[in-house]
């Protein structure tokens, strides 16, 4: 009975558990359909199928830096990227900036705010009240990207009050899709996925730094399988899919 317990136990203590079985892709909440068809894309050249977590990057960042087993991070900006960098938790061979998008203001579907994007817009004028929802600006990147496209076009402080601060850029466009916002500040990948929306307007490029989606390895994480995963996710193949979401490839 004895010899059996052990037995089992040796055999439980060197069997990896299912999260060490399997790639762990953490990365940013616009990417979510674009790199779920990579996903599969790989699945169907001969590879495990990796697991998801998609959320804020910088929800994802600490995360990781409190002993995530994440193998590979795809991050929304490159702070939060720079954020992993300086505390040495990802491979710096295998950082690359691939991906860019838009930024836009959304209203609900066949609404109108009834104004122009351009510098001094009064967006809290339009707004008559009435909520902004945009992605927390304390740490989201969509919701960074947005506070700085405001401040430069002398909208922020007039805005400010009437923002709803939400989780990630996704539930900053739920907000708008279900009327619970007259407006909100998202991707233009964003606004494409659903006809609940209208783009109001685009911000211009040079009101917020540049959107940016760099991916890398997580140091402890590092593998082979991690490896051969970046490496899909920058080749031709798969540029295509992300084109056809909307985002930029560089």
């Amino acid at each position: 009975m004895l010899h059996r317990l052990v037995l089992l136990m040796s055999l439980f203590l060197t069997t990896p558990v299912l999260a060490q079985d399997k790639l762990v892709i953490f990365a940013a909440a616009s990417l979510t359909e674009a790199l779920s068809e990579v996903g599969v894309a790989y699945a169907k050249a001969g590879h495990p199928a990796p697991v998801f977590s998609f959320a804020a990057s910088s929800a994802l960042a600490r995360q990781i830096e409190n002993g995530a087993p994440a193998g590979v991070f795809v991050s929304a900006d490159e702070e939060w990227m720079d954020y992993l960098g300086t505390r040495k938790l990802i491979a710096p061979d295998s950082r690359i900036s691939f991906l860019g998008n838009t930024l836009v203001l959304v209203v609900p579907e066949g609404e109108s705010l009834g104004v122009t994007i351009a510098p001094n817009f009064d967006l809290a004028g339009a707004l008559k009240g009435r909520k902004l929802a945009l992605a927390d600006p304390t740490g989201v990147p969509a919701g960074r990207y947005g506070r700085a496209a405001l401040e430069f076009l002398g909208a922020w402080a007039a805005s400010e009050p009437l923002i709803v601060r939400t989780d990630n850029v996704r539930a900053a466009l739920t907000f708008v899709e279900r009327k619970e916002a007259a407006a909100g500040i998202v991707y233009a990948t964003d606004a494409a996925l659903t006809d609940k929306v209208d783009v109001a307007g685009t911000f211009p490029a040079n009101s917020h730094p540049p959107i940016s989606y760099p991916v890398a390895i997580i140091t402890k994480n590092d593998s082979a399988e991690a490896r051969a995963f970046r490496d899909v996710l920058l080749s031709d193949g798969v540029k295509s899919i992300f084109r056809n979401y909307g985002f930029t490839v560089r």
